[in-house]
């Protein structure tokens, strides 16, 4: 469980959406698939291509990402003057008018360093709204506190943990990924992926999806329990039930072989079981929420050890089922109140992350909670239409996608996943 009333609570309230989704020639009818009429678009940054496509000020582009080459201002945080560089993203219209947005990334901090990342929008009239600040993001809390900054509502834009609200719907933005270094050292702040999902959403899941492309397919992604974990570190959550976001993330590494080396988890107690666990819930911390539950740092830790990981929303388990079918397990938020899902470790919850590992031959999906007292109770089936409507009605189907290189993305008809 991750606390994450607020924001459940604020995608429950979404108004319907008025217009038509964006899909491919040739889609699925609505009924197979599911999900109803849900809006939903992601935009990445990967290669040097598209990296050029946005305006560099003070970075380069090296390779596949984008890398601080001279200071292009100055700035002070926390009584400490820092050098900084910006890479902002032309303006993309993803040919709705959406409600919501979440950036994620993949992104080196050397040393004294860290990133900034900010969103703006645009209205159907041309005025631009201020930008607001999604994160403040370091891969290491030795120098830093990775943070969000909840609140900054003005211009009928808010920020509410990690997602920018627009309660009156906007059809463009821009996004800014701001590097910086502490002023006289050399480091040198690199981002590798970005990716800004955008939707608009109706209240109602819709029609339970039939079984697709992964029916009978079930991957082998290693168990673990958030709540052997209970009274591990306050000052990083406390363990147990809120651990779940960073216990998922651990699962889904283990999966692809790429937990982090015995050295970044020295320090955690011989004592404490699945001590990467441990680990990833430090790394993953959101300071200002209070949390472990923060989506984009979830994904942004995982990122560079399995290569590629980003947050993005799917309308529907058949959605789903293709990412399982080429091996992808996925890490998914849901919400339930008591008698909504049965077979659960938990009667309720008003947020929490757990991994589809496949799905039975009728389409029923098999997952690891991290909910379970124990790790071999971890392993769970629920059923179909319980679990889709829970997914997407509480979290819009709010997806974890974490992959390595031997496994890449399925094709995608609503975006360049």
């Amino acid at each position: 469980m991750t606390m994450r009333r607020q924001i459940l609570s604020t995608l429950v309230a979404m108004t319907i959406a008025a217009a038509p989704s964006v899909t491919e020639a040739g889609a699925e009818p609505a009924e197979r698939r599911g999900g109803g009429d849900r809006q939903i678009h992601l935009e990445r940054w990967d290669t040097a291509k598209q990296w050029r496509g946005g305006h560099l000020g003070g970075v380069e582009v090296d390779g596949g990402k984008v890398a601080f080459a001279e200071p292009d201002d100055q700035a002070t945080y926390g009584g400490q003057d820092y050098d900084l560089a910006r890479w902002t993203s032309p303006w993309v219209a993803p040919g709705f008018s959406y409600t919501q947005l979440i950036a994620s990334w993949s992104a080196k901090t050397p040393g004294d360093s860290f990133i900034e990342i900010k969103a703006r929008g645009r209205t159907a009239g041309g005025d631009i709204t201020s930008w607001d600040i999604l994160g403040r993001w370091a891969a290491g809390d030795k120098h830093h506190q990775r943070r969000t900054i909840s609140g900054q509502a003005d211009d009928g834009t808010s920020v509410n943990v990690d997602t920018w609200e627009a309660d009156g719907g906007l059809p463009s933005y821009q996004l800014r990924i701001t590097l910086l270094r502490r002023k006289g050292t050399t480091a040198r702040p690199s981002v590798d992926l970005a990716t800004v999902m955008t939707s608009r959403l109706p209240r109602a899941a819709g029609a339970t999806s039939e079984p697709g492309a992964a029916a009978g397919t079930v991957l082998d992604v290693p168990r673990y329990s958030q709540m052997i974990h209970k009274g591990h570190y306050d000052k990083w959550g406390g363990g147990g039930e809120a651990w779940c976001s960073p216990t998922s993330t651990s699962m889904v590494l283990a999966y692809y072989d790429k937990l982090p080396s015995p050295k970044r988890y020295a320090w955690v107690p011989d004592d404490h079981t699945d001590p990467w666990v441990d680990h990833a819930a430090r790394m993953t911390y959101d300071y200002a929420y209070g949390g472990t539950g923060n989506w984009p740092f979830n994904t942004a830790y995982a990122a560079p050890l399995a290569g590629k990981a980003f947050v993005t929303r799917l309308r529907s388990l058949r959605e789903a089922e293709k990412f399982i079918a080429v091996g992808i397990p996925l890490i998914v938020s849901i919400s339930f109140e008591a008698g909504q899902l049965d077979g659960a470790p938990i009667g309720s919850s008003d947020g929490h992350l757990l991994v589809i590992a496949g799905f039975q031959e009728d389409g029923d999906v098999v997952v690891n909670d991290p909910a379970a007292d124990t790790s071999k109770g971890v392993r769970r089936v629920y059923e179909r239409g319980q679990f889709e409507k829970i997914w997407l009605e509480a979290a819009g189907g709010l997806t974890y996608v974490i992959h390595d290189a031997a496994h890449p993305l399925p094709p995608g008809k609503h975006s360049n996943w």
